[in-house]
């Protein structure tokens, strides 16, 4: 894992390809609107995929597919609640960047500065 010690200026040395393999993963399970939103919705709290599927409006097989893909990534655990699976972010980086990500789009476009 790469670290920066707080305060240091991150450095922008070339990164080990394992590093990049695992961020792109990373990124490329968070690229489809499904899957963001639902990252989103449980960093927000627990959910099962009946209600899930509800709030990304979607059906629960699909739902069931994307949360299978999250987990198998390791972004989403599940565990089990009676008779029903409860599901819940399970890396609060990815909270992190999912927080991020959102509230930097979440800005009127014509706030914000292009490169």
């Amino acid at each position: 894992m790469v670290t920066f010690p707080a305060g240091a200026p991150a450095t922008h040395e070339p990164l080990p390809p394992a590093v990049l393999q695992d961020a792109a993963a990373t990124f490329g399970m968070l690229a489809a609107t499904a899957r963001l939103q639902i990252v989103w919705l449980l960093s927000g709290g627990e959910r099962d995929v009946g209600t899930l599927a509800e709030e990304v409006g979607q059906t629960v097989a699909a739902v069931s597919q994307h949360l299978a893909k999250l987990k198998l990534a390791g972004l989403v655990r599940a565990r089990r609640e009676g008779r029903r699976q409860v599901y819940l972010v399970d890396d609060p980086h990815v909270v992190e960047i999912v927080n991020l990500i959102v509230s930097h789009h979440g800005e009127p476009r014509t706030s914000r500065r292009h490169a």
